[in-house]
């Protein structure tokens, strides 16, 4: 069985990791890109023993990048959540620590040229349509990835990679909450079905019998936790308007809870199968949203906000993750304009992966 080599740069971005392809050097047929993933990533082994995977959710992903046919955009973001332990590729959602490489990759790759100290990387996520601004720290004509910046669940410091998402309301479904309402009941449990940046199902800790500052390993030890959240999210997917979405990690879950420290709000987010050891970019701005918002699962929770553009802190399993948001307010409607995060991104590893199209 004759192998062949496919080019592939790997990073890190935010507390994601995984491989960033010239999506014209992939097959553009779904089936057989989906082949090819799976192979790269080594999905359907617990410990993807024979793929680049890393055995967690956050670490089966991958990027797909392309230039941009649309003038408000350099770059074109395909992004593809590899399952871990079944041969499973989803096309449905974004990922927004994935995207904070998606700068640096780009020019890397050549796909974007350096324009100065700092260069900006507009790019089009191709599975939401969302607009991102990246601005990338490039001195010398070359990305540095050096600098002071932390971010909680990363070791060491790195350069700063600022992210400015643009018409984050409706990533999917046209609507900040699809339902049409701010707070749902399904099986006796309140919800918030949310759209912004991330479609999310988002609850309150104390609901499910939970104080929400539980750790990573204790929450995914609860098998019966995931049984009850999972058979309400598949209820709030066909409430949103997604269908049967068994096979789909949207809309994701989130769990809140009153902040330990003075930040806004705490939450447990999930993958939706596993728990995110920290949290996700676009899940952090959709949890904001629903701070903000009146009527929601998160009024009575969450440090109240009363103008904007604030900074608000997420506490999470790892310390925090500070997201700027932009917004407005009449009465009790909210206009969610923009949200910000600066997260740090690394270069691992560049050269190729081998795959065989006859499959495995």
């Amino acid at each position: 069985m004759t192998q062949r080599p496919i080019p592939f740069h790997f990073l890190r971005g935010g507390t994601s990791r995984g491989p960033y392809f010239n999506r014209a050097d992939l097959p553009e047929d779904r089936d057989a890109l989906s082949d090819i993933l799976i192979q790269v990533m080594g999905a359907g082994n617990p410990r993807n023993i024979d793929g680049l995977g890393g055995g967690d959710a956050v670490t089966t992903k991958v990027a797909m990048l392309s230039p941009s046919a649309e003038d408000v955009a350099d770059v074109d973001y395909f992004f593809a959540q590899v399952a871990v332990t079944e041969r499973m590729v989803d096309y449905g959602p974004t990922c927004g620590n994935i995207l904070v490489g998606v700068g640096p990759a780009a020019i890397e790759m050549g796909l974007v040229p350096v324009t100065g100290d700092t260069t900006t990387v507009r790019i089009r996520a191709v599975n939401t349509g969302a607009l991102v601004e990246s601005v990338v720290q490039t001195p010398g004509g070359a990305v540095n990835y050096e600098g002071d910046t932390t971010v909680d669940g990363v070791p060491g410091t790195a350069a700063p990679v600022a992210l400015n998402f643009l018409d984050v309301v409706g990533s999917k479904s046209g609507k900040m909450f699809p339902t049409g309402q701010s707070m749902d009941v399904i099986d006796g449990v309140e919800v918030t079905c949310i759209d912004v940046a991330m479609p999310m199902m988002i609850a309150r800790a104390a609901d499910f019998g939970l104080t929400g500052y539980e750790t990573q390993a204790d929450l995914d030890a609860d098998t019966a936790l995931f049984d009850r959240m999972e058979a309400i999210r598949l209820q709030a997917g066909e409430l949103m308007g997604f269908g049967d979405v068994r096979k789909s990690v949207t809309p994701k879950i989130g769990l809140i809870a009153p902040p330990r420290t003075d930040a806004h709000f705490c939450a447990r987010y999930f993958m939706p199968w596993k728990t995110h050891p920290t949290l996700a970019v676009t899940g952090s701005q959709c949890l904001a949203a629903c701070a903000l918002a009146a009527g929601t699962v998160a009024e009575g929770i969450a440090r109240p906000v009363a103008f904007g553009p604030e900074v608000m802190r997420i506490e999470h399993p790892m310390g925090e993750m500070e997201v700027t948001v932009d917004f407005t307010r009449q009465g009790d409607r909210l206009d969610f304009r923009a949200a910000g995060v600066i997260r740090t991104a690394r270069l691992i590893a560049r050269g190729e992966v081998l795959v065989t199209d006859a499959g495995v």
